[in-house]
């Protein structure tokens, strides 16, 4: 394609600093880059304790081993998801619990979660679709009172807010995701939130095979042992190299999508005002992070002849999820809490539009053009 869905945005640090990795001869996990990544983080979302994992699937399972969550436990998340939410809670013998969500911004629909909480919910797992907030008010203070806990699928939303917080610190825990599709990458790679004091010890033990590794490292015993269940989820320095390369840069990374996200939506005024397709929203209260620019067809036929179209002209356009609760694995898996018609009219209806900060604004001009011509 002429121009690719994705393009994974590379500077010059990321090899200077993977050099720098090699050269310090310390290439497993917790060298002087991860440190570097985990200050920044924490710094720049409030979080108690930010911890580096191999992807955000790998902080995913995390927060079900945190939780012990056990087979027959239900963890009430939307449908319109990657598979990863629900199969971090899956292989712990949990049951998914399927929500629509709303039709707005394509987020978790708070006013359906009463109703979806029963007396073996354990958490409630939001997702930030697109890097925009979900209702967290209103969720953390529903969680609250039913006594559930709350869990962010931040994997879209490395800089977004909602009412100024970082995405990731309102629930016990958070996942990001540095995909390389996503805002941030390090090509595979993600973080586990740690919101709550009382779960940062336990969370290093899960992170190093179960055991009191990074206790031992800061001298805090004399010998690290085997003290709990675990799972090797740390990635390497020089991973986390390539990642601060990133970090360092974040704002102008953030800056460059904004643009271009911007340039998207201007552009599409008049088809939107024309009844040809609805452009995203975003919210009161967030600050999104450009992590996608998607268009919201009438029907699947026009969203199918609009990708056949842009793909005619070199220009790699993509639908998203399937939902979860429509799939075979969820249905085997999961159960739905009533109708998921936003759900399913989502997954029919929406085109996601290449962006990411290597994207000029000239070829953002073309993908325009292009999705003109589609329609007139």
């Amino acid at each position: 394609m002429r121009i690719p869905f994705n393009i994974p945005h590379v500077r010059e640090r990321e090899l200077e600093y993977a050099r720098q990795a090699i050269d310090s001869l310390h290439l497993s996990g917790d060298g002087a880059f991860t440190k570097k990544c985990h200050a920044w983080l924490e710094a720049n979302t409030g979080a108690k304790r930010a911890l580096l994992t191999h992807s955000c699937t790998a902080a995913l399972e995390m927060m079900a081993l945190l939780l012990d969550v056990k087979p027959g436990d239900e963890i009430v998340m939307p449908s319109f998801t990657f598979v990863s939410t629900a199969n971090a809670f899956a292989l712990r013998g949990a049951v998914p619990v399927f929500v629509d969500v709303r039709d707005d911004c394509f987020n978790l629909d708070e006013r359906l979660l009463d109703a979806a909480i029963g007396p073996r919910t354990r958490a409630v797992c939001v997702v930030h679709y697109a890097g925009v907030g979900c209702e967290m008010d209103a969720i953390a203070k529903l969680c609250a009172a039913r006594g559930v806990t709350l869990l962010e699928d931040a994997a879209q939303g490395a800089m977004s807010t909602y009412r100024g917080r970082a995405l990731g610190t309102f629930g016990a825990f958070g996942a990001l995701s540095f995909h390389e599709t996503k805002n941030l990458i390090s090509g595979e790679g993600g973080a586990l939130l740690v919101n709550d004091d009382r779960h940062v010890a336990r969370a290093e033990i899960l992170r190093e095979k179960g055991t009191n590794r990074s206790a031992f490292f800061r001298g805090e015993v004399d010998k690290y042992t085997w003290v709990d269940v675990g799972s090797s989820y740390l990635p390497g320095d020089m991973i986390a190299a390539f990642l601060w390369a990133q970090l360092e840069e974040a704002t102008s990374i953030t800056g460059a999508r904004m643009a271009l996200w911007a340039r998207y939506h201007e552009a599409f005024a008049d088809l939107e005002r024309r009844g040809d397709l609805r452009r995203p929203i975003i919210p009161e209260g967030r600050v999104h992070n450009a992590h996608m620019y998607y268009l919201v067809m009438p029907t699947l036929d026009a969203r199918t002849r609009l990708i056949g179209r842009l793909k005619a002209s070199g220009i790699h356009a993509v639908f998203h999820y399937v939902p979860l609760h429509s799939s075979p694995a969820g249905r085997r898996l999961g159960r739905t809490s009533g109708d998921l018609p936003v759900t399913d009219r989502a997954a029919s209806c929406l085109v996601r539009l290449p962006l990411s900060a290597s994207l000029s604004p000239a070829q953002v001009d073309e993908v325009v053009a292009a999705v003109h011509a589609a329609l007139a």
